[in-house]
This record gives C-alpha cells, sequence and structure tokens, in this order.
C-alpha cells in the first residue's frame, strides 16, 4: 500500500525545494512522485509545427523522490508520519502518525 498517494498535500523535507508544499498530481513510479510546484526545471524544447508545439525553454515539473516529501496535516499545520491502520472489518486505512487521525483525501 502507498503511503503518498496521488491528491495528497505534501511538503518537501528534503532538497532544493524544501518547506514547500503541493498536491501530488501523479506517481512516476514506484519511488517518485510529482507534485506540482516542485522541482521545476527548464528544458529546451523543439519546435514541431505539425503538432503546432512552439519551440523555446519550456518550464517542466519533474519527478521527486517519495523519501523526500511527508504528507501534510493539516490540523497540526506540520509534516507528518502516515501509518495503516486495519479496521474492524479488515480494511487497511492510512492514518497519522502524530494524532491517530484518519487521512482523507479531498
Amino acid at each position: 500500500m502507498n503511503k503518498i498517494r496521488t491528491g495528497d498535500e505534501v511538503i518537501v523535507i528534503a532538497g532544493r525545494d524544501k518547506g514547500k508544499r503541493g498536491k501530488v498530481l501523479s506517481r512516476a513510479d514506484e519511488q517518485h512522485v510529482v507534485v506540482e510546484g516542485v522541482n521545476t526545471v527548464k528544458k529546451h524544447a523543439k519546435p514541431n509545427p505539425m503538432k503546432g508545439v512552439t519551440g523555446g525553454i519550456v518550464e517542466k515539473t519533474m519527478p521527486i523522490d517519495q523519501s523526500n516529501v511527508a504528507i501534510f496535516n493539516a490540523t497540526s499545520g506540520k509534516a507528518d508520519r502516515v501509518g495503516i491502520k486495519v479496521l474492524a472489518d479488515g480494511k487497511r486505512v492510512r492514518v497519522y502518525k502524530s494524532s491517530g487521525e484518519e487521512i482523507k483525501v479531498a
């Protein structure tokens, strides 16, 4: 079970963008996530008139390792760790480690 999922609000805890917050847009692979506004780079794009793409320098959001982000707990206003709790009916839910409160995806 992935502890960080698409749609989660996360905060960067290490690296050049430390302290930035954003929403997880997608998972690049098992270890990497794409977070909006984090780890943006400038790429040189070639023009492609067949697709209507103009050339130039384009800002692109690149994946960041999931170990460098932590889920943002809105109640405490800080980064938090994620735990897995098994309910009585056998369903597994994600909870904040600090409070034990269930994580709800908006």
